[in-house]
């Protein structure tokens, strides 16, 4: 048995500042930026990629934690799994916590990083519905020291993506001091790539709730109308309280947005989903009946 080692990348530059990284990305246009590689290497490794330079964002120590600013969180691009999964970010951002704590086995924890999670936008990603039920928003880093601010649903849906130069720099994360629940359904007992996840945050202030479904579409799901109707059965003047038969047409009705029926043949017929999806709609049901049902509780 041989084995092919891939093609090694021709230069490989580590600045030490956000702006030194993109005037590096800008200098050299075929390079790939890379912070914990968990996503790269994979690439690298199958044949699919051949960087022609990369450019290391291990030591940018600037994007390695975060700040408060105006009742959000500034989150670093380069926050690693294994840090968000700890107690004192558990307290700020705890669904987030959740997802990453859920990202993988250790060594994809310690490496993996918050803005290659977002900037590779895998469907499985972990993060994703999390950020998307919290409605974040993106700083991108720009040459000359550019900024720009975008929501994390545009780059992911490709209705906005990053231009020749530019970096996620920052993730911008509302404070809502509420409950917020993670939990997704893997194929295998432990920590896995996800099949379905869902992400529940409640919004008190505006007295509403806040769903999105990952890893069952290329992007994360936001039952819109699914979030309206519960919120109005909630009395968020006595504990937050919702009987349970809420709970349970919660879960099918966010299933059903995410997976509705098939459409109806000309000839007025209506074809049944296979098993498996039929199964993954079942899935998804019970994540968000628990997922809100944890956040009330």
């Amino acid at each position: 048995m041989t084995t092919h080692a891939p093609q090694a990348a021709q230069a490989v530059t580590l600045p030490t500042t956000l702006d030194e990284a993109v005037a590096a990305l800008t200098a050299m246009p075929a390079a790939v930026p890379v912070a914990g590689g968990t996503d790269l290497m994979a690439a690298v490794n199958s044949g699919q990629l051949r960087p022609a330079a990369l450019v290391g964002l291990g030591k940018i120590s600037e994007i390695r934690g975060w700040q408060y600013q105006d009742g959000h969180a500034l989150l670093g691009a380069g926050l690693t799994h294994a840090r968000m999964g700890r107690p004192d970010f558990a307290a700020l951002i705890p669904a987030l916590a959740a997802a990453a704590r859920a990202a993988g086995p250790p060594q994809i924890r310690n490496a993996g990083t918050l803005g290659g999670n977002v900037a590779s936008a895998s469907h499985t990603g972990d993060a994703l519905p999390v950020l998307a039920a919290l409605e974040a928003t993106l700083i991108i880093a720009g040459p000359g020291g550019a900024r720009r601010e975008i929501p994390v649903s545009h780059l992911l849906a490709g209705v906005d993506t990053l231009r020749a130069g530019e970096l996620i720099g920052y993730v911008r994360v509302p404070l809502l001091h509420a409950p917020q629940v993670f939990l997704k359904a893997t194929g295998r007992t432990g920590p896995g790539r996800a099949l379905a996840s869902v992400a529940v945050v409640l919004d008190p202030a505006r007295r509403g709730i806040r769903c999105a479904v990952g890893a069952i579409a290329p992007m994360p799901l936001r039952p819109l109308e699914a979030e309206q109707w519960v919120a109005q059965l909630i009395d968020w003047d006595n504990n937050r309280a919702v009987v349970p038969e809420a709970l349970q047409a919660f879960g099918e009705y966010v299933a059903a947005a995410c997976i509705p029926d098939p459409a109806p043949a000309q000839d007025g017929t209506v074809a049944q989903h296979p098993p498996a999806v039929l199964h993954l709609r079942r899935t998804v049901a019970a994540l968000a009946r628990r997922a809100l049902g944890r956040a009330l509780s």
